[in-house]
């Protein structure tokens, strides 16, 4: 039934889509000239603003996805890749031609905050306006600073790869109803001004909800549902329930364990790989303590989370004992017969939330492709886990990650071998 639904909704979107443009097809797409900007062109050059605002693209992580494999940082280049086409990010370098020299911050903000682009056209929610329209006006202000205060660089953008009909703009508008409101972050009045600023770095810069929500089938996510865990589209890797209340996928977590994980890529209770590795290692790490602590605090305040009836082993006791012996002759010598690990070196697997996560699709393609934490200032030299791919086959994995996944106090559901399979052909990046 899923299909149906997502065919039906395909043909409400591309008739929107085709009445829009016909309606509006033809306005836009150029470039207009240059606002008038309230901002004084001093006020841009000033160096504590500009300072200001690269502490807050860093939080945002802006760089990651705006600087291509070996380029410019900032000019723009690299895809994103999504269910519908890859995306390529922009060049926001103030280059007058490719890039962002000609904005005004007026401009800028419509983009942040509207997900509008110069002309007035919605921009594609991969750039995760979504999130990005809980920032602040004087913290945009400080972000668009910075940019200009970039060296330019000539760096175009490739086009989208966008098939019918997500291939014509106006069929966001349709999107934008069902998914998106403008509006900068409210302070709640009987939270702590700690709190606050992690909600708001979570909600907003940090835009963790774009990736640790499922999204549906029209890449969208539900409104009011905040860090529940999903499945990133295409990219195949699940990020985590962050809740550590009870039955989240962070349960137990102390805000210690929080703070080291975003700050080293390392904690007590497990490390940064996959997708995560980058945000840390580009983004978190060079958080301040302060706003690491709140966002910490923020997560902590997140509510239980419904409980999930334990599974058996699909295999039965065969696959449980091969299970347990691959384990035994591959992993124990560093994660321990007791799946604790050694701290600061080797994570661990009882009660880990990568291992535990609904899927299983993490522990996987660990096992197949190796763990790699993140180099950090405070974990500069860190240990890796060697891939498996080549040594053991479909069956092998499956048995290893179905027994972790059940060994100690974990209760998560086993894999099967056609998962594995899967798992192992899927591109890396």
């Amino acid at each position: 039934m899923k299909w149906l639904l997502r065919l039906s909704m395909l043909a409400v979107l591309a008739a929107v889509a085709l009445g829009a443009w016909l309606a509006f097809g033809n306005r836009g797409g150029r470039p207009t000239p240059r606002a008038d900007s309230a901002v004084a062109p001093a006020t841009l050059r000033d160096p504590a603003l500009i300072a200001r605002g690269e502490y807050l693209a860093t939080l945002g992580d802006c760089a990651t996805c705006h600087t291509a494999q070996g380029g410019a940082r900032y000019a723009g280049g690299r895809m994103t890749p999504t269910p519908f086409g890859d995306i390529p990010a922009p060049n926001l370098t103030p280059d007058r031609e490719t890039g962002l020299g000609e904005w005004s911050f007026e401009d800028f903000w419509r983009a942040l905050h509207h997900g509008q682009g110069r002309d007035g056209r919605p921009l594609y929610p991969a750039f995760p306006y979504t999130s990005f329209t809980k920032v602040g006006r004087d913290d945009a202000l400080a972000m668009f600073a910075y940019l200009q205060s970039l060296a330019p660089v000539r760096q175009s953008a490739p086009s989208p790869s966008v098939g019918f009909p997500y291939n014509l703009r106006a069929s966001l508008n349709a999107w934008r109803a069902l998914y998106f409101a403008a509006g900068e972050y409210k302070p709640d009045p009987a939270r702590s001004a700690q709190w606050n600023r992690g909600a708001y770095l979570v909600q907003g810069l940090g835009h963790c909800n774009e990736c640790h929500v499922a999204r549906d089938s029209l890449g969208g996510l539900p409104r009011n549902t905040q860090l529940s865990g999903g499945q990133i589209p295409v990219q195949n890797w699940y990020a985590p329930d962050l809740s550590t209340q009870a039955n989240g996928g962070l349960e137990g977590w102390s805000e210690q364990d929080i703070v080291d994980l975003l700050k080293t890529g390392l904690s007590a209770k497990g490390s940064a790989f996959g997708p995560m590795a980058e945000v840390v290692a580009q983004s978190t790490q060079h958080m301040s303590d302060e706003d690491l602590r709140a966002v910490a605090g923020y997560l902590q305040s997140l509510p239980a989370r419904p409980a999930v009836p334990a599974k058996d082993l699909a295999g039965g006791k065969a696959q449980a004992a091969q299970g347990g012996k691959l384990y035994e002759q591959r992993c124990a010598a560093c994660h321990g017969k007791d799946g604790k690990g050694v701290a600061g070196v080797y994570p661990p697997l009882d009660g880990n939330s990568s291992v535990n996560e609904p899927t299983g699709i993490n522990a996987i393609r660990v096992v197949l492709l190796g763990g790699f934490p993140p180099v950090t200032a405070g974990n500069p030299r860190p240990y890796s886990m060697p891939p498996f791919a080549q040594q053991l086959n479909d069956a092998d994995v499956a048995a290893v990650v179905s027994y972790v996944r059940q060994a100690w106090s974990n209760k998560a559901a086993p894999v099967l071998e056609r998962d594995v399979a899967t798992y192992r052909h899927t591109p890396v990046d």
